[in-house]
């Protein structure tokens, strides 16, 4: 017998658990589904798809609602004898609109006849995208997901007005966008707002309920019977519920959970395996995060540690200025100006090791940010002394690690 084999005790499908997975049927999203369905509608009407603009935050199913209704759109078009054609991109790593208009011409072209990423006129790039897209016909909806990673918006702007500046004769093209950016719609022209945000559709966060839900649906496919319990289900909920309403975060807690219990050679998960599998999400997630920042990330990081240590926080940027600034000298380190000390600050906030909170204390007080940490600070000591190797902040930083354990 070799080193692996399969186990078949937990498991059926564990596949149903990963953000890619596509359900059958969409769950706690109904009065969205029915806003996006009215949205889609002119497509099977024959008209001009419209074009649609989705925001909310990360893993509250506006990606999977849109796979899963566009899959219905063009299962009910073609009962109707209607073309339609969908094309999708994801932006993470398209910054411009020469480059979107790139990728989409290669993903509508044949492996044999592929652009470069660069050396192309780009009058000659759109030149190409639109007679790619009329050789195509009918109705054409192409989704750019991750959207606000597009510093220029022009391609927001061509698309849409394609048909009417006469760049397309043979098609009728919408766009859906879809952004975790909740501001990125106030910094598009307003040339752009107009015509991308035709139609406007905003996911909040989840619920317990919803999440439950959700969880249920997807545990009868990736389990075996009666190896979730519902008050798994419920817990699992409730920590997705509680840190930010999003599905792919429970979902990975139940993932992790179901492993853990497999690694235990157990016969069913309990509340115990979904406390191990936070644990071992939140290391991973801190160590990732604390890994990627730089030597004055470290030292923001640490000075924030050592006012929440104290009791201090939250706090403004100014007071955290002053303890870093005890910390670059421990660590030999000459500290930078305020402004770049608090992009440190806001990189923290944006990973979820801390949080940043706007006060307003009217025109005496005026408008500012307090920040905290958001993050248990044995597990960033632990990840902070595995990572950083600064004299004189590295030796307290043990010590510290060893008083917690």
């Amino acid at each position: 017998m070799g080193l692996f084999e399969p186990d078949t005790d937990i498991f059926q499908n564990r596949d149903a658990l990963r953000e890619d997975y596509q359900p059958e049927e969409i769950v706690g999203r109904d009065e969205e589904l029915q806003q996006y369905i009215a949205a889609l509608q002119p497509v099977i009407n024959g008209d001009q798809p419209s074009n649609i603009f989705l925001y909310g935050k990360a893993g509250v199913g506006k990606t999977a609602c849109t796979r899963y209704l566009l899959d219905e759109l063009k299962s009910d078009a073609a009962e109707y004898d209607i073309d339609v054609t969908t094309i999708r991109t994801n932006c993470e790593d398209l910054t411009t609109s020469y480059q979107v208009a790139i990728q989409l011409v290669n993903e509508l072209r044949a492996p044999t006849d592929q652009l470069k990423p660069t050396g192309y006129p780009r009058r000659q790039v759109n030149e190409w995208l639109w007679s790619e897209l009329d050789s195509i016909g009918g109705a054409i909806v192409i989704v750019f997901d991750e959207v606000d990673h597009i510093e220029d918006d022009s391609i927001l702007y061509q698309i849409p007005r394609a048909r009417a500046n006469g760049n397309l004769s043979e098609c009728r093209v919408g766009i859906i966008g879809i952004s975790n950016d909740f501001k990125y719609r106030e910094r598009l022209s307003s040339k752009v707002q107009s015509s991308l945000c035709e139609k406007e559709l905003q996911f909040p966060a989840y619920d317990a309920n919803e999440l439950r839900d959700i969880l249920r649906q997807r545990s009868e496919i990736a389990f075996y019977p009666d190896v979730v319990p519902q008050e798994v289900i419920a817990k699992c909920a409730a920590f997705g519920a509680k840190d930010a309403g999003d599905a792919r975060q429970s979902l990975d807690l139940l993932m992790e959970a179901g492993d853990i219990a497999v690694e235990e050679n157990a016969t069913e998960l309990t509340e115990s395996h979904v406390d191990a599998a936070r644990t071992a999400l939140e290391r991973s997630r801190i160590a990732e995060g604390v890994a990627g920042l730089t030597q004055h990330g470290h030292l923001v990081l640490y000075a924030l540690m050592m006012l929440h240590e104290e009791s201090d926080t939250p706090v403004r940027a100014r007071t955290i200025q002053e303890r870093y600034e005890v910390v670059c000298d421990r660590a030999a380190t000459d500290a930078l100006v305020p402004r770049r000390m608090r992009d440190h600050l806001n990189e923290l906030a944006m990973l979820g090791i801390a949080s940043r909170v706007e006060r307003n204390k009217g025109e005496v007080g005026g408008r500012y940010y307090e920040y905290a940490l958001d993050t248990n600070p044995d597990l960033l000591i632990e990840a902070l002394s595995e990572t950083v190797d600064i004299v004189g902040v590295t030796d307290e930083m043990q010590q510290r690690l060893d008083r917690s354990q």
